[in-house]
């Protein structure tokens, strides 16, 4: 006898007759298309959940986050680059229909009506049936979903330079720059250097650590006149004398030259 089936019910006057129409049908009448939430359907839900978060720890130990050099709010050519799984949405970002003047329909309106659609599945689509092809409004939104994610990532992936990017945080020596120094005083007057080497003069975006390579003043002149490589020349802002004073404080690795600090450091 199945379960719930064939069974009398004795009434008792003293026993309430209560409504039993919210009650639900027995799991028996739908062979293969339900069942119970505890255990089964739970257990398969932490199965699952239990071997993403394995994966993801394995990630995180394998491949730890990488770090960057310290923030310079001074350093204007700086690109940010998100996490890979907000991508996507960075890339949304540089076609012109969600750029610009649209910036709030790339970043408020088109992610807003995407994920609210996809929160709105269970009541667009109401159908019994668990197999995906036949629930084709859920399926066709999920499928357009990850498609329009895989697609918008792997074109960021692919248009951005990862080379530039990892230069611009790539974390230096520190170099303890005297800033109180005439030569620190004109670098700061220099709104060109700043822009591609940073406040700190450790590099930027555009720019390279000034500290980076052993050149001597004279030739740090000549690459400050004429320029060196993707360096433009006659950028420097200043007189003559600003020119040489910049030249041996860059020389002598961010130290007054007069004071001899450099040379000492060098000996030692």
């Amino acid at each position: 006898m199945k379960r719930g089936k064939g069974m009398k019910f004795v009434g008792d006057s003293r026993v309430p007759v209560r409504d039993t129409k919210n009650i639900p049908k027995d799991y028996s009448e739908y062979p293969g298309k339900t069942e119970a939430f505890w255990p089964n359907y739970l257990l398969k839900e932490w199965m699952v959940g239990s071997v993403f978060l394995i994966g993801f720890m394995v990630l995180a130990a394998t491949h730890p986050a990488p770090l960057e050099r310290i923030a310079d709010p001074t350093d204007s050519g700086y690109i940010p680059i998100p996490d890979w799984y907000f991508l996507f949405l960075f890339q949304l970002l540089k076609y012109e229909f969600a750029a610009g003047d649209y910036t709030v329909i790339g970043a408020v309106v088109i992610p807003g009506v995407a994920f609210g659609a996809l929160l709105l599945v269970p009541w667009l689509d109401r159908g019994k049936e668990r197999r995906p092809h036949k629930r084709p409004i859920g399926s066709g939104l999920m499928l357009l979903a990850v498609a329009a994610i895989i697609f918008l990532t792997w074109e960021a992936v692919d248009d951005h330079d990862w080379e530039a990017a990892a230069d611009q945080g790539e974390i230096v020596e520190d170099v303890e720059v005297d800033t109180s120094a005439a030569g620190y005083e004109v670098y700061q007057s220099q709104d060109s250097c700043i822009s591609c080497h940073g406040g700190d003069m450790l590099g930027g975006a555009a720019g390279p650590n000034i500290f980076a390579s052993d050149y001597d003043a004279d030739e740090v002149m000549d690459i400050i006149v004429n320029g060196l490589n993707d360096m433009p020349a006659g950028q420097f802002e200043g007189s003559d004398e600003e020119l040489q004073i910049l030249s041996e404080f860059i020389a002598n690795d961010g130290q007054d030259p007069d004071n001899g600090s450099g040379a000492e450091d060098d000996e030692e």
